[in-house]
């Protein structure tokens, strides 16, 4: 079971002139800001200097989380119907993999 959120949806058309959605859903994965250790003492000043500038500038704070495109989705308005989920963008679902099926589950 991994999560995915919905980072984009597009109006689309099939090989036959259809109307459809293309739906992009990103893994979504917490990531530490101390993953890079840094091996040289110039690499290490500079990692210093990035943090000291982050403190005081706020808007240059790391993202915690990191986007992984994951699943697209190229579905006609029929299929989008069927497949019974209204998809917003930003809303986060947990994706289950099983007997040959994939299942969405909106998390709250």
């Amino acid at each position: 079971m991994f999560r995915v959120r919905v980072n984009k949806i597009e109006s689309t058309r099939d090989l036959d002139g259809n109307l459809g959605k293309r739906i992009e859903l990103v893994e979504e994965r917490e990531i530490s800001p101390f993953v890079v250790r840094p091996q040289s003492e110039e690499a290490k000043m500079a990692q210093d200097i990035m943090q000291i500038l982050q403190q005081q500038m706020p808007f240059l704070q790391q993202r915690t989380q990191f986007a992984i495109p994951k699943i697209l989705l190229f579905l006609t308005e029929q299929e989008y119907d069927d497949l019974g989920i209204d998809f917003d963008v930003n809303q986060v679902y947990e994706v289950a993999l099983e007997n040959q099926a994939i299942k969405f589950t909106k998390v709250s």
